[in-house]
């Protein structure tokens, strides 16, 4: 056999194996069950992560009471970022979170918001006059077992008006669909967080309401019990370093 045929055979035997060798299985991405209102701000972070050379995650976005008791009936998720801390411990409470990768790194403020065209303006004193003008129309505001829908009942209550504006309020499934209602003109305002406000050029804030109004709004994350992920410890610590926590500031959040 001549030099250049043994070449070329131990070529084609190269060729051969490497065909026969299955390729690498990629990374699973991991599952974060997130708070709507992290829409823009945790798929920036997710890009940022995958930019590094990290499988992307996979996220769902919903309500933080939906998302818990989706991980409370067995979904299969590896990370949960709530809006509150509440939902938090309900999932601690009955053992599915990892206690000790539980972290609260990010916080918002609460607001009204109100289409860009208009003029309204949110009078916190006195409450007539906060009544007067929260009554005018529908007032848009997620329901109660969702975060931001608690903080702004608790808020109205807290001033005093809550009984004069109950009759008014229009609930939508999460902060992000009542954000879509001013948006779309079926509510003159909408309690949302300051971040939801933020993310859209259709709406302006009309008035923030006092921190001293509701509790403080966090957002803690924590990985799952039931995840066997490996990818997703890492994206957790990224997201409460001080480089995450920057992407987050970008879009209207505090970090903690």
């Amino acid at each position: 056999m001549t030099y250049l045929g043994f070449t070329a055979l131990v070529a084609a035997s190269a060729a051969a194996t490497l065909a026969a060798t299955p390729a690498a299985a990629d990374p699973t991405p991991p599952l974060v069950l997130a708070a709507a209102s992290l829409q823009e701000s945790l798929t920036a972070a997710a890009n940022a992560w995958a930019a590094k050379g990290h499988v992307r995650p996979v996220i769902s976005f919903a309500a933080s009471s939906a998302l818990a008791r989706q991980v409370q009936a067995g979904a299969n998720a590896d990370l949960f970022i709530s809006a509150d801390e509440d939902w938090m411990d309900a999932l601690a409470a009955r053992k599915l979170i990892v206690a000790n990768t539980r972290v609260t790194f990010l916080g918002n403020r609460l607001v009204v918001a109100a289409p860009a065209g208009s003029k309204i303006r949110i009078p916190v004193r006195p409450p007539a006059a906060l009544v007067r003008v929260l009554t005018a129309g529908p007032l848009a505001m997620a329901d109660t077992p969702v975060p931001a829908g608690k903080y702004g009942q608790e808020a109205l209550e807290r001033l005093g008006v809550w009984p004069q504006v109950a009759p008014r309020v229009v609930r939508a499934e999460n902060v992000r669909a009542t954000l879509a209602l001013v948006e779309r003109g079926a509510a003159p305002l909408g309690i949302v967080y300051a971040t939801d406000a933020k993310a859209s050029a259709q709406v302006r804030i009309a008035g923030v309401f006092p921190a001293s109004t509701h509790p403080a709004i966090t957002y803690p994350v924590a990985r799952l019990s039931t995840s066997r992920n490996p990818e997703a410890e890492a994206f957790r610590r990224f997201l409460v370093s001080r480089g995450g926590k920057a992407i987050f500031v970008r879009y209207g959040f505090s970090a903690r």
